[in-house]
């Protein structure tokens, strides 16, 4: 009687450290053989991103509102409306804020409280030219 060998599958799995010092097994390469560019991603930038997955979590029904993205967040209802308001700027603007480049040290150029003031202007052509005073000023 022959037997069939059962087929044989292989594939890499490396541990993974979690926020809490438990290890994951994760099916994969290293994450470290992917190269991630140096510095950090602008605080705007995370926080545009996170107004944008809001937007499509209410779009989705997973949540009701913001109020209860504001309580699933453990943050203010005025928080998370301050990040939803991002969502009023300019298509092309919210476009910048999410492909800045990233900070390798100090500051931020841009901030979330420099953009209500943008975010406010309901006339786009008057947001842009407020985008550009604000992108092209000098750090301080």
């Amino acid at each position: 009687m022959n037997q069939i060998a059962a087929p044989k599958v292989e594939f890499k799995v490396h541990f993974q450290a979690t926020r809490r010092g438990k290890k994951r097994a994760v099916v994969g390469g290293r994450s470290s053989d992917v190269t991630t560019p140096p510095g950090n991603l602008p605080r705007v930038t995370r926080l545009m991103a996170l107004a944008i997955r809001f937007e499509q979590l209410i779009r989705d029904g997973e949540v009701r509102d913001l109020a209860d993205i504001a309580r699933l967040g453990q943050v203010t209802r005025a928080r998370v409306t301050q990040i939803m308001n991002l969502l009023h700027l300019a298509p092309d603007i919210q476009a910048a804020i999410l492909f800045l480049p990233r900070i390798e040290g100090g500051r931020d150029p841009i901030t979330e409280r420099d953009l209500r003031p943008v975010a406010a202007i309901v006339d786009w052509r008057k947001q842009r030219a407020a985008w550009r005073r604000l992108a092209t000023q000098p750090i301080s």
